[in-house]
């Protein structure tokens, strides 16, 4: 489902997306979030959860429960970018800013599993929005092809490395500030 709001470049304040957020009525079983201003909602289906679980259980080798997030909403740079990401892992240092949700700044990790409605969100204006915002490594799994996409090193809004790799072959994250690899052997297709 998306909704079209007007269309606008300037930066939004974070009230505006307040007031989006708390007029949402989200079904249950879905994932709303603001991409460009645009509510998107999603079905959460078990292919996508069992993605994002298995990142999750290999992050939690390396990051403590509280610095791993999942569909928690996050501000990005851009106008009206409120994102539930799949995935987060948080710097140890990371606070919360005024209204009590994660800073986009604090962010050293963000996996997305791709859905038929919202992938293309993920490979550009989310893809867009955390080079903007430095995030250093990006993650997208596809379950539909099975593959990952692997961006790093983000730079003048735009990440300088990008890497493909088949469902079954390791994603080295050791030299990045991850500093783990990890597996997707498990991740299941659709």
């Amino acid at each position: 489902m998306t909704i079209e709001l007007t269309d606008r470049t300037e930066m939004a304040s974070s009230s505006e997306l307040d007031d989006m957020f708390e007029q949402m009525h989200i079904p249950e079983g879905y994932k709303a979030e603001i991409v460009e201003g645009t509510i998107y909602m999603a079905p959460q289906r078990g292919t996508h959860w069992e993605t994002i679980a298995d990142i999750y259980e290999q992050l939690r080798t390396r990051y403590p429960r509280k610095r791993v997030l999942s569909d928690v909403r996050i501000d990005f740079p851009g106008y009206l970018n409120g994102f539930a990401c799949d995935v987060v892992a948080l710097a140890e240092n990371a606070t919360k800013n005024d209204k009590g949700h994660p800073r986009y700044q604090d962010i050293e990790f963000v996996a997305e599993v791709i859905s038929e409605s919202t992938g293309k969100n993920d490979y550009g204006p989310k893809k867009t929005a955390y080079a903007v915002a430095e995030v250093p490594v990006y993650m997208i799994a596809d379950p539909c092809i099975g593959r990952c996409r692997v961006f790093t090193h983000p730079q003048n809004g735009d990440y300088k490395v990008d890497l493909t790799l088949a469902y079954g072959e390791p994603i080295d994250l050791t030299d990045t500030v991850v500093g783990l690899t990890l597996a997707t052997d498990e991740f299941p297709r659709d």
